[in-house]
């Protein structure tokens, strides 16, 4: 997964900069294109679960990485063909997004098949620290290719390596077993089923509502920070690559804190910390541009923000896939990651457009903001209980 992970960075530049500059479009064009992008959860990510949970999870994940590799590729040929424009962006997005919602739910609940349970967080702190690696080397290589080939080119590296990939998985040998057909069961039942364990679960249920409430705030600061470095800062493809690898370095460093700060503090308080540290990145990528060198500043802010998200994400994750039955883990993490990807439907436009009503650094501002009330009143929750003897006990029982 660490090959897709670098080509998500490399499309997430490109789109930016093809939506912005290629296009001429607005920040609120960029917030369509990547509600777009994430739409699909909304219409059918619980229902992938659902999949998941259903058939053989290796195969649909390899077979999604193969449609996903033929999406991407779809944007250079629209481009030589002179079809290139907004809705044909979203269009393609759009089949990318519907076909990453069965990935994702395939590859969330693969995990706990390849390691056992006591070993889900550092397996996934390294998935998060070649991540954090991508996130750092993504960006550039991306400024660099769209300035060397323009942005419809470079969608097809992302799309090269969601190639590699699902041969990689496809080759990969796990027990991965075919579930027990149950044919009583409608998929509505299944589906009310992994809807119920979320957010009827005494530390997963507040962690499942912080969550969502952090990609609305995040799908903002991720919208508005390309308008914000291409525009009001004015530091180009290049310089909005090099901010985008900031937070990749930032990343890289907090994943490889995360074990020893689970150790200080414990999972809740380095989910907790971790996001308050985010805040405190977000706000400094607004107030240190204005004291000068705006490149540097921006990229230190950048640094923040992703030392926040490389602490906290790990334990997250692993949170929801150690307290989670195997037969409930594709649709336990489509639910939240579903209903994550939902918000950013509204939260990216939502940026955008506000944006444009006041201005980009009001609008970071804002969402930074969020990001640490969500995250005081998840310290005030019940998760306050994630990974202590009280919840092993129960998770036990």
């Amino acid at each position: 997964m660490a090959a897709t992970s670098f080509g998500t960075y490399v499309t997430s530049l490109a789109l930016g900069v093809l939506v912005e500059q290629t296009l001429g479009g607005t920040s609120l064009d960029l917030g369509w294109a990547n509600a777009a992008r994430w739409a699909p959860y909304l219409a059918v990510g619980l229902f992938a679960g659902v999949v998941a949970d259903r058939v053989r999870r290796r195969p649909l994940l390899a077979g999604t990485e193969f449609g996903r590799a033929a999406a991407l590729a779809l944007f250079p040929l629209l481009a030589a063909t002179g079809l290139l424009s907004l809705g044909t962006v979203v269009a393609v997005l759009l089949l990318y997004g519907t076909l990453s919602v069965l990935g994702d739910a395939a590859e969330q609940s693969f995990l706990p098949r390849l390691v056992p349970a006591p070993a889900l967080n550092l397996a996934n702190v390294r998935l998060q620290q070649a991540d954090a690696a991508a996130q750092g080397s993504g960006p550039l290589l991306a400024g660099g290719a769209v300035g060397l080939v323009g942005a419809p080119l470079t969608f097809l590296v992302d799309g090269v390596l969601h190639l590699v990939a699902g041969v990689l998985v496809a080759r990969t040998r796990v027990h991965d077993p075919r579930p027990e057909p149950a044919p009583r069961r409608t998929v509505l039942r299944d589906l009310r089923e992994g809807v119920r364990w979320v957010y009827r679960h005494p530390t997963l249920r507040p962690l499942a509502l912080s969550t969502h409430a952090w990609f609305l705030c995040n799908a903002a600061i991720s919208t508005v920070t390309v308008t914000y470095v291409l525009t009001v800062l004015d530091l180009g493809a290049t310089g909005l690559g090099v901010v985008g690898a900031a937070a990749g370095v930032g990343a890289l460093t907090g994943t490889s804190l995360a074990v020893r700060a689970g150790r200080w503090v414990g999972d809740a308080g380095t989910v907790v910390g971790g996001r308050l540290v985010e805040a405190a990145g977000a706000a400094a990528l607004v107030g240190l541009p204005l004291l000068g060198a705006p490149l540097a500043a921006a990229a230190v802010g950048q640094f923040v923000l992703g030392l926040g998200m490389g602490l906290e994400s790990p334990f997250e994750l692993s949170h929801r896939q150690a307290v989670t039955p195997d037969r409930l883990q594709g649709r336990t993490n489509a639910t939240m990651r579903s209903l994550n990807r939902a918000v950013i439907v509204v939260g990216a436009p939502a940026g955008g457009a506000l944006a444009l009503v006041t201005s980009p650094r009001a609008t970071l501002l804002l969402a930074a903001a969020g990001i640490a009330v969500g995250a005081v009143a998840l310290a005030l929750s019940g998760f306050r209980h994630a990974g202590s003897p009280r919840e092993r006990n129960r998770t036990d029982t």
